[in-house]
């Protein structure tokens, strides 16, 4: 996939996080809810986050080098699993340790009605951001579920936007709960709960990310539907069979094939050849993300099944 999807709804995510940011602690000065401070920092993070995965994009588009012959394009994983670092450390972590000092230090809020003003808005904002970010991700996710496709998208951007996002809406309601009923109630222990239920959202998201940013970063393989396609592409015309296969993404819209195939018997040279870019061919047809492909002709033996 191209990185314009991706990238769109990183920008819509920047933008409303960087604007609720600025609100959040806005309120916070004026209320001091923790509920409200946690949320200011959990949006600040957020918006840092987006940046580095904006700078993944650029950084994964330079050129392959001698050291580096397959490109950056892991760029992308990488700074998306420290955006899933940021997230736990910055937003987790810290919404935790207020939501327990708070605890034990409860004080009354000033003004609250003003932090309720804010979380709505906020709200509504990152409704927008959210959206963008589904409707992104309804190009490529195909018929799998939302589930699924966090956990089996090669492209990192949109699973992370996507949850940072959710995690962004579910955080200002638990933010917006723990306000409301410490206004109801009268007791500023409420707001320290919505700040523990911010971290422990947070943290619950931050793992997921990654735990699928760090299968990235170690290299994952055509998906199941990818590579029944290459395998029917592969096995076909002077092809007789696929003696093995292996595939890996070198960056998300880069996909490594190689494989060790049986062509038709008494082929020269040129047939050799002509047969290898013919079946190269149909491969990309099928898998435009299949840039790499490297095929070794072979005859067919048990033991070359799992043969290197």
């Amino acid at each position: 996939m191209a990185a314009g999807g991706s990238t769109k709804a990183i920008l819509a995510a920047l933008f409303a996080n960087a604007g609720i940011a600025i609100s959040k602690f806005v309120g916070f000065l004026i209320t001091g809810s923790s509920s409200m401070l946690a949320e200011a920092v959990h949006s600040v993070a957020d918006t840092s986050n987006q940046g580095l995965l904006l700078l993944g994009q650029k950084t994964s588009q330079r050129r392959a080098t001698k050291e580096h012959p397959f490109g950056y394009g892991r760029d992308r994983y990488f700074w998306s699993f420290v955006v899933a670092l940021m997230l736990f450390s910055l937003g987790s972590v810290f919404a935790l340790y207020e939501g327990f000092h708070k605890l034990s230090h409860p004080e009354p809020l000033k003004s609250p009605i003003v932090a309720v003003i804010i979380l709505l808005v906020a709200i509504g904002l990152e409704i927008w951001s959210f959206r963008t970010a589904i409707v992104e991700s309804r190009k490529i996710k195909g018929d799998a579920t939302w589930w699924g496709f966090i956990r089996h998208s090669r492209t990192p951007e949109l699973p992370v936007v996507l949850l940072e996002d959710a995690g962004a809406l579910f955080g200002l309601v638990f933010a917006l709960f723990g306000v409301g009923m410490a206004m109801l109630t009268g007791e500023p222990v409420w707001d320290a709960v919505g700040t523990l239920a911010i971290g422990v959202l947070l943290g619950v998201i931050a793992i997921i990310l990654i735990i699928e940013m760090k299968s990235l970063l170690i290299g994952e393989g055509a998906t199941d539907a990818e590579l029944d396609t290459i395998m029917d592409k592969l096995a076909t015309g002077q092809v007789l069979r696929v003696i093995h296969v292996r595939t890996q993404y070198v960056g998300p819209d880069e996909l490594l094939v190689a494989a060790k195939i049986e062509l038709v018997p008494n082929l020269d040279l040129a047939g050799v050849a002509a047969a290898i870019d013919d079946a190269e061919s149909r491969v990309r047809a099928a898998v435009p993300a299949a840039r790499l492909i490297y095929l070794e002709p072979d005859l067919y033996r048990e033991s070359a099944v799992t043969a290197d």
